[in-house]
């Protein structure tokens, strides 16, 4: 049922329906008489672009502009072939462009009813979304009924069911072109940088997910007629997969993506438990009645984790969180790590922690050797964990000319300094440390995965394949060290044993 303007009153806002088009000269003026006559009334522009077609499409839309100039309707022509991603980049500036509030993505072939452009608005102009999608699955059966062949429901169902789990949502359909865009959440995502290919729809749906932007689907009908299909399903079927496989890796530090740096650069990681992380080593390396300092402790997070494993902690970095419930036994102090600046008490520490935190210092190898000064005088044990810039897949990148910092992991770009196992421990030594043990940890499945049968069996074989090359196939690197007396104390120790005598 069709759902009158009233209901979906635009009040002062403006809304471009625009139509893609590609050899669609049979079917272009039905899809423009079919939009619901309540739409041509108020701050609507109905906006064709032609692909460069190789029939006669852009005629036809410039025979219908010209029949009646009493509806605003703009056709342009683009001067080469951009693509079905490529043609609506294009739709999508002139929205953002020419100020408008809505965008209505229709297709010139007709597939998608321009009748339920109307239920399609309602969500948007109620304030409820910021993206509309309509659905040819939420209603059980109607897309068969509607003529789509077995094989692309079988498909749809199979990469929608993938799509959802892998990005955490739960759309009934990814694969439909039907869409409605409030502008400003367009403005608000790099869209440009998609594919110009048939798997922009995917890749604007993970962006908006990112964004943390809502969309609502709507149902629709199904339509399949005469219209020839250009989508190679197979070749699609794989970019949707390696799609959603990139954007995975890219949100694990795997890899780095600019179409999918999306929303604020996190200055805080998660809690890493439940499997073999910097932070499950630290908790264990830690476990007991020992007092511990945990520098750059962020939000407390991991302190808080310590605290319950019975340690008594002091907590210092130059941002702390206060939005974190803290355990009795956790003090955080903010304090300039760049300014080597540590507790007065930092010697009467039994464990020092220090994960992912030294590769963020402006000159760490003078905070450590600041560090081994306030320490040398005691009994702490210290532990360092750090990206593995030797990581197979950073290696693999650099044979392919790869080199990207990102939002996080290994080439996060607030790094100051990158290690691997055996920069990592020059630099400890030459600060006055003894390095008493080192090893490599796994990539953090679970965080991209969730922690299921599929993330351990990839940690297990991770982990395996450490202990063959962990110089290769480690992403961090975790270094125990102790505190060597500096020279100073070694010699006032030797004059007084001197003295002694």
């Amino acid at each position: 049922m069709v759902v009158e303007m009233e209901k979906v009153n635009l009040s002062d806002k403006r809304l471009l329906i625009f139509i893609v088009a590609y050899n669609a000269e049979m079917t272009l003026a039905s899809v423009l008489d079919r939009i619901p006559s309540c739409l041509w009334l108020g701050n609507v522009e109905v906006l064709v672009i032609d692909d460069a077609s190789s029939d006669a499409t852009f005629e036809c839309g410039v025979d219908y502009e010209q029949h009646d100039r009493s509806r605003n309707i703009r056709v342009l022509r683009t001067p080469e072939n951009q693509g079905y991603g490529g043609n609506q980049k294009l739709g999508y500036r002139y929205a953002i462009d020419n100020g408008f509030d809505y965008v209505g993505l229709v297709h010139g072939d007709g597939q998608y009813a321009p009748e339920k452009l109307p239920e399609l608005l309602e969500p948007l102009v109620d304030g409820d979304a910021d993206a509309v999608f309509g659905s040819r699955m939420l209603v059980p059966g109607a897309a068969r009924r509607g003529g789509m062949p077995l094989y692309k429901y079988v498909g749809n169902r199979i990469l929608t069911t993938t799509e959802n789990f892998l990005l955490k949502s739960d759309l009934s359909e990814f694969h439909s072109g039907y869409r409605v865009y409030s502008v400003k959440a367009l403005a608000a995502i790099p869209f440009e940088r998609n594919t110009n290919d048939f798997h922009f729809d995917t890749e604007i749906i993970i962006q908006l997910l990112l964004a943390e932007k809502t969309i609502k689907e709507v149902p629709i009908p199904t339509y399949y007629g005469d219209e020839i299909c250009r989508v190679n399903g197979l070749r699609y079927a794989l970019d949707v997969v390696l799609s959603v496989l990139r954007v995975r890796f890219h949100q694990i530090s795997l890899l780095y993506d600019r179409k999918y740096d999306v929303g604020q650069v996190e200055l805080n990681y998660g809690l890493k438990l439940g499997y073999t992380s910097s932070h499950t080593l630290a908790i264990a390396f830690a476990r007991g009645q020992h007092k511990v300092l945990d520098i750059g402790c962020g939000q407390g997070l991991v302190a808080n984790a310590l605290a319950k494993a019975g340690c008594h902690v002091t907590g210092v970095d130059q941002y702390v969180g206060d939005d974190t419930p803290h355990h009795a036994n956790v003090s955080l102090r903010q304090t300039d790590l760049n300014a080597c600046e540590l507790p007065a008490d930092t010697a009467s520490h039994d464990i020092v922690v220090l994960l992912d935190i030294i590769e963020h210092l402006q000159d760490p190898e003078v905070f450590m050797e600041t560090l081994r000064a306030a320490l040398a005088g005691g009994r702490a044990r210290v532990m360092i964990t750090t990206g593995n810039v030797g990581f197979f897949v950073v290696r693999f990148g650099l044979f392919f000319g790869q080199f990207n910092y990102g939002r996080k992991g290994i080439l996060d770009r607030t790094h100051t300094r990158l290690f691997t196992f055996r920069t990592l421990r020059e630099l400890l030594e030459q600060s006055g440390f003894t390095v008493t043990r080192m090893r490599g940890i796994p990539v953090p499945f679970p965080e991209a995965l969730g922690l299921n049968a599929f993330s351990r069996l990839l940690l297990f074989v991770n982990s395996a394949l450490i202990k063959v090359l962990p110089k290769l196939f480690s992403y961090q690197v975790m270094a125990e060290a102790n505190a060597r007396p500096t020279v100073s104390r070694l010699l006032a120790e030797t004059l007084a044993s001197r003295d002694a005598d």
